[in-house]
């Protein structure tokens, strides 16, 4: 499985750490170049420094072709453009976005990104330790709104190539 994780966070590189010894050809990609020290001697994945919210970025790091996406910096809103850039102009099929909000993780739950929230996640597991009742909610939220089409668009397809120029008619309208 060919993954990329944005953010060399304690969690991005625990899961790039175990997803590369597991056998998994893993990216992980960061703004600072420090953040790379959490990651084991051992790993044997690659460990770039660029902003993932450039899709030029994104496209000379390899994430084309990839089989899934994580988004786990500390900026919602970065997180939710890099993982709409992943699903719909890299057709990334399996795209995971860290939200922190509890209310905007279910809205782009509901506008078809899949989100995981350490707030929901925090709040089940110290009220299931007091014995209370909890939500329920899977830890990761698979998107419910509308689907993307898994194609990648006109701009990737075309990114070695000069865009060609739009034909004129003489019939479009201004």
């Amino acid at each position: 499985m060919k993954v990329m994780i944005v953010g060399c966070g304690r969690v991005g590189a625990g899961l790039a750490a175990q997803l590369s010894a597991s056998g998994h050809d893993v990216t992980i990609l960061d703004v600072a170049t420090r953040s790379f020290e959490r990651l084991p001697s051992g790993f044997s994945g690659r460990a770039i420094r660029g902003n993932g919210t450039d899709e030029d970025v994104l496209r000379r790091t390899g994430l084309a072709g990839s089989d899934v996406f994580i988004a786990l910096t500390e900026g919602d809103n970065r997180n939710v453009l890099m993982a709409q850039l992943a699903r719909e102009t890299f057709a990334i099929p399996t795209v995971i976005a860290k939200i922190n909000d509890p209310v905007r993780a279910e809205a782009y739950t509901a506008l078809g990104l899949a989100t995981v929230c350490r707030t929901t996640i925090l709040e089940d597991a110290v009220l299931g330790y007091l014995g209370e009742p909890v939500d329920g909610s899977p830890a990761v939220r698979a998107p419910t709104g509308h689907d993307h089409p898994l194609e990648p668009t006109d701009r990737v397809a075309s990114a070695d190539a000069p865009p060609e120029p739009a034909a004129v008619t003489g019939n479009e309208e201004a």
